[in-house]
């Protein structure tokens, strides 16, 4: 049986999902064994022109980590749709958006703006911005354009399969390789390695539907392990988010991130959890329940924080 042809790659993202595939541990040397990676550049050194070089529809499989930041993300993507018969948005940046999304609070020339002009440890007295091109006398040098808005990938490209996760967790990758080595792989567009229930349907704390008078952050209170934390007035977006992990945050009373995105029901998670959480506020009127939601710090952060893009949202207005 010939192998798999393998190709990942890591675009907008914080390089956790690449790790994650290293965390596979002794199952990595059977997916060695099952499959021939072609293209990975975080650790083999191919270049994109040997992309460029394959045939179409090639790699058998790609797993596309990472969110569409500028145009080198987007140019690759189109890439490796064309030369792969199976793309996967691999983890939350690629499924829908992650962390690098929340940088759609804010406009292209305002993240420059702080990033090279206003910082106090920054010396940038001539108040240079970086430029997608700049000649020297060898020659010009091009950078990617920064993008106004960050996508997922599925937002510029024909996605088949979505792993969510951040990152993915191995067992959820490992039973991935498996139905695409066995060929039982769900109808396209299908999020694998999760399921259709959500993390609170996983957790073992036990749930009374308690009213909250207030909201903490998790550094704010000691939690009791055996009480469900969102009964104990901490924010989790177990509520709204997809089950599959196990509830592995919740497990060490930390509280669900929302990191697998929104359960198969659910059009919004970022709403959903709002929902949840206005749902439980222990206000009589509408001021004090207006009160309670609005001392949550950094609500948008809270909601969407890995689901902006992603989300009947999108982005902030600017």
């Amino acid at each position: 049986m010939p192998k798999l042809k393998l190709g990942l790659y890591w675009a907008a993202a914080c390089g956790g999902c690449e790790i994650a595939l290293v965390e596979l541990r002794e199952k990595i040397l059977d997916l060695d064994a099952a499959a021939e990676i072609l293209f990975w550049p975080v650790a083999l050194d191919y270049k994109y022109h040997d992309v460029e070089q394959m045939p179409d529809r090639h790699l058998d499989v790609c797993l596309f980590n990472g969110a569409i930041r500028n145009s080198e993300n987007e140019h690759i993507a189109h890439l490796l749709r064309q030369k792969s018969k199976v793309l996967v948005a691999f983890g939350s940046c690629a499924h829908t958006g992650g962390i690098p999304g929340l940088a759609n609070l804010y406009s292209r020339a305002a993240i420059f703006e702080r990033a090279y002009l206003t910082p106090p440890a920054l010396d940038n007295a001539d108040h240079l911005l970086p430029q997608t091109t700049y000649r020297l006398a060898e020659g010009d040098v091009t950078i990617p354009q920064l993008y106004n808005t960050v996508k997922t990938l599925a937002q510029i490209e024909d996605v088949d399969y979505f792993v969510p996760g951040c990152p993915p967790q191995p067992p959820q990758i490992w039973n991935v390789i498996e139905a695409i080595l066995g060929g039982s792989l769900p109808a396209k567009g299908s999020v694998v390695g999760a399921n259709d229930k959500t993390v609170c349907d996983e957790c073992q704390h036990a749930r009374q539907e308690k009213r909250i008078k207030k909201f903490y952050r998790p550094h704010q209170i000691i939690p009791d392990s055996a009480a469900c934390l969102f009964d104990q007035g901490i924010l989790c977006a177990g509520p709204a988010t997809r089950g599959g992990c196990g509830a592995l945050c919740p497990k060490v009373d930390m509280p669900c991130r929302g990191c697998y995105g929104a359960p198969a029901h659910v059009a919004d998670q970022g709403a959903a959890l709002l929902s949840a959480a206005a749902s439980v506020a222990d206000a009589s009127t509408e001021d004090e329940a207006a009160r309670i939601i609005g001392e949550i710090v950094d609500p948008v952060g809270t909601f969407y924080r890995f689901g902006l893009p992603a989300s009947l949202l999108h982005r902030a207005k600017t």
